[in-house]
């Protein structure tokens, strides 16, 4: 079995001999290819609907991870704290993790692991985080089928991000794609403004406003970036 980009770099960090949660499974390819590799002792792969249940057993069936369990559970609503000491929810938006973490505050108690990989919106896990009592340790970008997508390590603790780290990411100065991330997101922002600027609806000047402070901020870390690695581009 081969992982994704993705699906790597959360293998990578799972702690050796984990009691392994993962939120939203699928295909179960993570818990199942780290009970194939012995990184952990247990594992459970666990899911919203029914569909993607039933793929993560079979393969648990073909690759004969048969001591691998499968829940059909909303988050982590049906994983007992005491189960588990590290959590994956990856494949989805910031959002959706956020409010999976918000509906089991006991993920932030004792000294659990938390690996969480955002498809989209970021910036709305990071604050959440910051908000709600954890801290991430470290993050890192992956690319994967042309996408940059962010992985984070989080854990119970306190943290304040500035609005730089929300929208551009925390730990990233070594990363050999964070230049190229906070490229594609000043662009993206610069083009949404652009799509605002003549409107005069209040909201949407109020949109645009907030938009070029994140702006700002991106391009501050930016030069972070260029200060770090001395470069003039």
């Amino acid at each position: 079995m081969e992982l994704t980009a993705r699906l790597q770099q959360l293998a990578d960090w799972v702690p050796p001999g984990a009691r392994l949660a993962d939120v939203g499974t699928d295909h179960a390819y993570l818990p199942v290819w780290l009970l194939l590799h012995g990184r952990v002792v247990h594992a459970i792969a666990s899911d919203l609907r029914k569909g993607p249940l039933e793929r993560a057993k079979e393969t648990a069936r073909l690759y004969g991870t048969t001591e691998m369990e499968c829940r059909l559970c909303n988050g982590l609503e049906g994983i007992l704290p005491q189960e588990v000491d590290t959590i994956v929810v990856a494949g989805m938006g910031g959002q959706t993790i956020a409010e999976i973490l918000k509906s089991a505050p006991w993920a932030k108690e004792g000294k659990r692991t938390l690996l969480l990989q955002p498809m989209s919106h970021g910036e709305d896990l990071r604050a959440f985080l910051a908000n709600n009592g954890y801290v991430i340790a470290r993050e890192a970008l992956v690319l994967d089928r042309g996408t940059i997508y962010p992985v984070m390590e989080a854990r119970g603790g306190e943290m304040v991000l500035s609005l730089g780290q929300i929208y551009g990411g925390t730990v990233l100065t070594g990363d050999p794609l964070w230049n190229q991330y906070l490229i594609e997101k000043i662009v993206r922002y610069m083009r949404a403004i652009g799509g605002l600027q003549y409107s005069k609806r209040q909201m949407d000047m109020e949109r645009a406003s907030h938009l070029r402070e994140i702006t700002r901020a991106l391009m501050e870390r930016r030069e972070e970036w260029r200060r770090a690695y001395g470069s003039g581009d």
